[in-house]
């Protein structure tokens, strides 16, 4: 009788939570949340891998492949590779990103939390708390979980780009990590840390902010607000998250892109004659190379990337915290 009680109460606290909008930290049962976001974001990053490796091949790419279409690329490499050639570094990623999944998504809400209630003390209005609470999140989510994903994504972006004239072809992510440390050192595996750091920090915090404000906006101009008698229906949810993230995605791929072909570049390239890469030689290649519209190399495939990671994201990650509510 008991448990048939329990189950109950568990069953109308996630009905109750699936109707729900905006649920705090402190109302998730945090294992259940880092298992099923493991799950879930692990599927959502394999449907989007193919888009990476297009966007890394074109900006790292020389001679005619630097100006063809993504779409172009992207039936270059079946031909060549087959399936496998556009997931290539998938399984390196898929695994190595968990560990880091589970600090980013701590962080992102601990902090949030924090910062929007120590908002309350001040005047201001509830879109700017919502909004200064999730670019604050996004911000430190970012700074925790770039020490860990800066030598990812070095490991990643070169098992995608080998096979092409002048990278090298290693023999899996662990050939890729003797290989840096042994050119470079520790110090390899954190090329573009730096890069990645100035910018990818306040890029998180604005792709948050904006999706905070975004959807804000869009329950109010729906009216729905805190005393509203009504809660939205699961496909009102979906909708306006799946809305606020594509204009968050979209909005982030046109201000980033510029510093993300230069940081993938710096992080894969070797051809830099003597000395060691930087940000200033890596630019000067770029501009020499392809002039000033060589920074917007696959724009194309990033946008296309960020805009449906933005939405397909935030669905999933909506989703999972609706899941993971604890039972009242």
């Amino acid at each position: 009788m008991a448990a048939a009680a329990a189950d109950t109460s568990e069953a109308s606290a996630a009905g109750l939570a699936l109707a729900e909008a905006n649920i705090n930290w402190e109302r998730l049962d945090k294992t259940r949340f880092h298992v099923i976001g493991a799950i879930l974001f692990t599927a959502q990053q394999g449907v989007l891998h193919p888009t990476a490796v297009v966007k890394t091949r074109l900006q790292v790419a020389e001679g005619g492949l630097a100006h063809m279409s993504g779409f172009a690329v992207f039936r270059r490499i079946l031909r060549s590779d087959g399936i496998s050639g556009v997931f290539r570094g998938f399984g390196t990623s898929a695994v190595g990103a968990l560990p880091g999944r589970v600090l980013a998504l701590t962080s992102l809400e601990i902090s949030k939390e924090m910062t929007f209630k120590y908002s309350e003390r001040f005047d201001m209005s509830e879109a700017s708390k919502i909004a200064v609470a999730n670019g604050v999140g996004g911000l430190v989510s970012s700074i925790c979980s770039c020490a860990y994903f800066v030598p990812l994504d070095v490991i990643c972006q070169r098992l995608m780009v080998q096979g092409l004239p002048g990278m090298a072809t290693y023999r899996g992510p662990f050939d890729v990590i003797n290989k840096v440390v042994r050119m470079e050192g520790i110090r390899g595996l954190y090329r573009g840390f730096g890069i990645t750091m100035l910018t990818q920090s306040p890029a998180s915090a604005l792709w948050w902010s904006a999706y905070g404000g975004a959807q804000h906006a869009i329950w109010r101009s729906l009216g729905y607000g805190n005393d509203s008698p009504t809660k939205p229906s699961q496909s009102e949810l979906v909708a306006v998250q799946a809305t606020a993230g594509t204009i968050a995605g979209a909005c982030s791929s046109v201000i980033t892109t510029p510093i993300d072909t230069i940081k993938t570049r710096l992080q894969v390239m070797d051809n830099y004659g003597s000395g060691r890469p930087s940000v200033m030689k890596t630019t000067r290649l770029l501009l020499d190379e392809d002039g000033w519209r060589g920074f917007y190399r696959g724009f194309g495939p990033r946008f296309l990337n960020m805009s449906l990671w933005g939405t397909s994201m935030i669905v999933t990650y909506e989703l999972i915290k609706r899941l993971s509510v604890k039972p009242e």
